[in-house]
């Protein structure tokens, strides 16, 4: 039983991405071939916005991102401490310093209630995480952000595709920033990454940043880097793009279907209200003092799963000049005790979930 199945996927469009790369290898242009302009414009029109930038990868994305706006050393940019460690390490990468705030105990995403408590007068930013595949409460968001004159960058590494009240995730604010890394709910074969903007100003800046500072060759505006999406893996995510809709759609279907089953045994993912869901993973809670007891019963009967993240920003050791201290984020350290996150794939068949969900039952009942 695979936890993500890239295989099964790569079989259903070999033909397509099989097509695509050999293009690519005939005409040769393997920096920024007519396949990323084509892939670009596809998916901006997806999301709704003007315009859409891949880069090198989702981390590299952020980066550019806060570039772009001119963050630096003496800026703060507020984030979450419950993610993968992308979204705070960008921060700290450009000279800024993150400031975290806790999550919600149902969606894991960004308590907006919490934002009055962080701002500054050096605030610069907010990065909300649409953790694990739906949107954050970003009209809240937004609003705060814009009384403050404050950026917001959604970090949507895990939601491309989700809805929040009929906006797609990386079209809501200023910027959207997404990853392409294999087993997102749209993946490439390799590191990837996208920014999204309506704004066109913005958007000849971050095309600047990724090419080494200049949209035209030896003429350089910005202190860049190189951040640019090769041509290759574009061809990848062109063959996989007229499915992408259909395994969106199937992952909704294969999550509402674990919620139902599962949901007298363990806490099942909520949902806010006007959101979709992609499951990037699908994460439930369990009994956080015998987590590693039923992931071990669970691979002994054959079922992989996983645990994302073991632990909190605050708690690692990069970040121990911020000053925070275990107890400053209890939701989120709940949360880092307690997730755990079952195999999610537009190919899982009924027979196997059928399968997970009951040695999920039958383990946890086993340590109640």
């Amino acid at each position: 039983m695979e936890f993500i199945d890239l295989k099964t996927q790569h079989e259903k469009y070999k033909n397509d991405i099989d097509a695509r790369m050999e293009n690519v290898l005939e005409h040769g242009q393997f920096i920024m071939g007519p396949e990323v302009e084509e892939l670009e414009q596809a998916l901006a029109e997806y999301v709704s916005v003007k315009h859409c930038l891949t880069v090198s990868s989702g981390t590299h994305s952020l980066e550019i991102a806060l570039r772009a706006l001119d963050i630096g050393p003496g800026d703060e940019v507020i984030t979450v401490p419950f993610s993968w460690i992308s979204s705070a390490e960008v921060i700290m990468l450009v000279g800024a310093t993150p400031v975290f705030i806790d999550i919600e105990p149902d969606t894991f995403n960004m308590d907006a209630s919490k934002l009055k408590e962080a701002i500054t007068d050096k605030t610069k930013a907010i990065i909300p995480v649409s953790l694990f595949g739906q949107m954050p409460d970003l009209e809240s968001i937004k609003n705060f952000a814009d009384k403050h004159n404050i950026a917001v960058i959604e970090d949507a590494a895990q939601s491309f595709g989700a809805v929040r009240n009929g906006k797609r995730s990386c079209g809501s604010t200023l910027i959207g920033s997404t990853s392409f890394f294999p087993a997102k709910p749209l993946g490439c074969y390799g590191d990837g990454g996208a920014l999204f903007t309506d704004d066109d100003a913005l958007a000849e800046i971050i095309r600047a940043i990724r090419t080494h500072g200049g949209v035209r060759r030896h003429y350089h505006t910005h202190v860049g880097t190189n951040g640019r999406f090769d041509t290759l893996q574009a061809a990848v995510l062109l063959g996989k793009w007229p499915g992408f809709e259909g395994e969106v759609q199937k992952r909704g279907e294969i999550g509402a279907r674990y919620s139902k089953l599962l949901q007298n045994h363990v806490v099942t993912p909520a949902i806010a209200r006007g959101n979709t869901h992609v499951y990037a993973q699908y994460t439930i809670r369990v009994d956080g003092e015998k987590r590693d007891e039923i992931r071990a019963d669970l691979k002994e009967a054959g079922i992989p799963t996983g645990v994302y993240y073991p632990t909190c920003f605050h708690e690692q050791p990069v970040f121990e000049p911020l000053g925070y201290e275990t107890g400053d984020f209890p939701v989120s350290e709940r949360a880092s005790k307690e997730v755990l996150s079952l195999p999610m794939h537009p190919f899982l068949n009924t027979e196997d979930q059928d399968k997970i969900v009951k040695g999920v039952a039958e383990t946890v009942e086993k340590y109640r």
